[in-house]
């Protein structure tokens, strides 16, 4: 259960009542790794060993699960003991459960180039987004996001949690435990596309994420850089391709990497979905 009913006022008009509705649950994970305090992260109280094994693959703390030698979980933390106990951390962080800033400082030259020969057709993507981001609980609480791990047979893994940056660790994780290559993978997501989930699908050689909304102008240019796709405003049969249009079959390599009109104001996000 990742939500609580919790008792509020409602109003309607000039109507009130007293009556409960569903809030998400947040809670506090400290991760020590190898005997010494890691992070704080603010996350949703489900799956938190593939969280922790893709926060530390992402932010390069491990090269791989191989290096992860056990992952003990009581309470609100997580013991994590690594194959080299003498690698150098990162300092205490506190990683939030909004999805504002980047953890980590974005060199563009320091992070990998995607190396992958994944070709997807736009109709694969939109019945992946249609299909992966058709969340209850998101439509119970309104107060969730979804990161859906998808390959070329179909979805592999839909993730929720509070921050999109979160979910996406954990299909990461999930993915390192399961053997899967997650060069052959893609990532859909119901929130905005920022610099720190790019950085994640590079050092995780995921080839394509997508989203239903915007993205920032450095994502952009972090994924041209390294040759990362990125599609927004995947929305009926529209999208916005804005990098690696020659990922999806039906753009040509050298045409425009763009497909339906430009969303108008006030568009950024549909209905009831946060900006973040």
């Amino acid at each position: 259960m990742m939500f609580k009913e919790i008792p509020c006022i409602k109003g309607d008009g000039g109507s009130f009542s007293e009556e409960t509705h569903p809030v998400i649950e947040e809670m506090p994970l400290a991760v020590k790794v190898n005997g010494r305090h890691a992070l704080t992260a603010m996350t949703s109280p489900v799956m938190l060993r593939e969280f922790v094994i893709g926060f530390l693959y992402t932010e390069r703390i491990i090269k791989g699960i191989e290096e992860i030698e056990s992952i003990s979980i009581e309470g609100n933390t997580a013991d994590v003991l690594t194959t080299d106990p003498f690698r150098i951390l990162m300092s205490h962080k506190t990683v939030l459960s909004g999805c504002g800033g980047s953890m980590s400082f974005l060199d563009i030259g320091k992070l990998p180039q995607i190396r992958s020969g994944l070709i997807l057709s736009a109709e694969e993507i939109r019945n992946a987004v249609k299909e992966g981001l058709d969340s209850e609980l998101h439509v119970k609480t309104g107060g969730i996001h979804v990161v859906g791990l998808y390959g070329t047979e179909g979805k592999i893994q839909a993730i929720e949690d509070i921050g999109r940056h979160n979910a996406l660790d954990r299909a990461i994780g999930y993915a390192l435990e399961q053997s899967i290559d997650l060069s052959r993978t893609y990532i859909i997501c119901s929130g905005r596309i920022s610099s720190e989930m790019v950085r994640k699908c590079l050092v995780a050689n995921i080839p394509v994420i997508v989203s239903r909304g915007a993205t920032t102008t450095l994502a952009v240019d972090l994924a041209k850089a390294r040759g990362l796709t990125i599609i927004g405003f995947v929305r009926g049969k529209k999208m916005n391709i804005y990098s690696g249009g020659e990922r999806i079959s039906e753009v040509s390599p050298s045409g425009a990497a763009y497909l339906g009109p430009e969303p108008g104001p006030g568009t950024g996000e549909e209905s009831g979905e946060r900006a973040d």
